[in-house]
C-alpha cells in the first residue's frame, strides 16, 4: 500500500474509533509526523487523559502504554506491536522490589515511571527523568531507594549530599553505552557545539555536559538556548524532532550506532494501521495494580 494511501486509511479509522495516536520522541519520523501529541511518555499519558478521545493508541515501549492505562483505565489503549520491551524496565522485578523494602523498611521507594506498572505499585512515589531531583527533594527521609535506573539515581545523589540513595543497578543501555571519550570526541570536532546530556548516562558522562535535560527538556533547550551547534546525549531519534523544529540550529551525535533503541523503531504505520483496525493489542491490568500505580504516580504529581 502506498504510504500517502496508507496515512489516510489511519485518518480515516482513527476518526471512526474516536482515538488519539501518541507518539514518544524515539519513535520513527513518519509515525512522529501522524501522530497527534508527541513527547515523553508520562507527559503524552497526561495529555491523552485530559482528551475525550475513547482510544488512545500509544506509540512507544511496553511499560508506556501501561503507564496510559494506569492514567486512563477507562480508555481502551492500544500497542501497536505485541514485543516492545524496554531494556531497563526488563532489569527489575518484584522480588527485587522487596528485597530492598525489607533491607531499608523506613526508606520511600521512589521509581521512574520508565518501569512495569507491577514495579510502580509497589512504590511510595513515581518521578520522571525531569522532576526527579524534585521529588527527591519533598522526601523527609535521609535514606531514599530509587528504581529501577542507577544513573539516574546517581545524578539525583549530587544535588542532597546530605541523604543516602539506595539504587538498584539497572539502566538503559543505549544511555549507558556512551562514553566519555565518545564525548570528548565530539566536543572537540564540534567546538562551538554545546553538549546535553540525558539524566540516565553514566556519572562521567554527566560531568561533560552543559546542560542535563529529558527530551522534552532537550527539545525546549534547542529553541531557547542562544547557540547554533548542539551535541545530543540521548538515544538518536531525538534529532528528528530538534532538527524539524530549530532548522537554523545543528545538531550533532556522539553516538549514533550505539544509542539506538531497536524497540523504538519496531512500530510501522502498517502497524499502526493494523492497531486500529483490529483494536490491537489492548492492554489490560488487574484493577489492584492500577490502584496501587495510580497512588504513586498521583502523589508525583501532587508535588511537582
Amino acid at each position: 500500500m502506498q504510504k500517502e494511501k496508507l496515512i489516510e486509511k489511519i485518518l480515516k479509522l482513527k476518526k471512526k474509533r474516536k482515538a488519539i495516536i501518541l507518539a514518544h520522541n524515539y519513535q520513527p519520523p513518519e509515525i512522529q509526523d501522524i501522530a497527534d501529541l508527541r513527547g515523553d511518555s508520562l507527559e503524552l499519558s497526561l495529555k491523552a487523559s485530559k482528551t475525550d478521545a475513547e482510544v488512545i493508541v500509544f506509540c512507544g515501549v511496553f511499560f508506556m502504554a501501561e503507564t496510559a492505562k494506569i492514567v486512563s483505565p477507562q480508555k481502551k489503549v492500544l500497542l501497536p506491536v505485541k514485543d516492545v520491551p524496554c531494556e531497563m524496565a526488563e532489569m527489575i522485578t518484584p522480588e527485587d522490589v522487596l528485597d530492598l523494602k525489607n533491607k531499608y523498611p523506613n526508606a520511600p521507594v521512589v521509581t521512574y515511571v520508565n518501569s512495569y506498572a507491577e514495579i510502580k505499585a509497589l512504590s511510595d512515589i513515581c518521578c520522571t527523568s525531569a522532576n526527579a531531583v524534585k521529588v527527591v527533594g519533598t522526601l523527609k527521609e535521609n535514606t531514599v531507594i530509587m528504581l529501577p535506573d542507577m544513573n539516574l539515581a546517581q545524578y539525583v545523589q549530587r544535588f542532597y549530599p546530605d541523604k543516602k540513595i539506595i539504587y538498584h543497578e539497572g539502566f538503559c543501555p543505549f544511555h549507558h553505552l556512551l562514553t566519555p571519550e565518545e564525548v570528548i570526541k565530539a566536543k572537540k570536532e564540534h567546538p562551538k557545539a554545546v553538549f546535553i546530556a540525558h539524566p540516565e548516562c553514566r556519572p562521567e558522562v554527566i560531568d561533560l555536559a552543559e546542560y542535563v535535560a529529558s527530551t522534552s527538556g532537550m527539545l525546549k533547550l534547542a529553541k531557547e538556548l542562544p547557540y547554533k551547534e548542539f551535541i545530543i546525549g540521548t538515544e538518536v531519534g531525538l534529532l528528528y524532532p530538534l532538527k524539524k523544529e530549530n532548522p537554523d540550529k545543528i545538531f550533532y551525535h556522539p553516538s549514533p550506532e550505539k544509542m539506538f533503541c531497536v524497540s523504538m523503531k519496531k512500530i510501522s504505520l502498517e502497524d499502526l494501521f493494523n492497531a486500529l483496525e483490529n483494536l490491537e493489542f489492548e492492554i489490560e491490568l488487574p484493577e489492584e495494580i492500577i490502584r496501587k500505580a495510580q497512588n504513586a504516580v498521583k502523589r508525583m504529581l501532587e508535588i511537582v
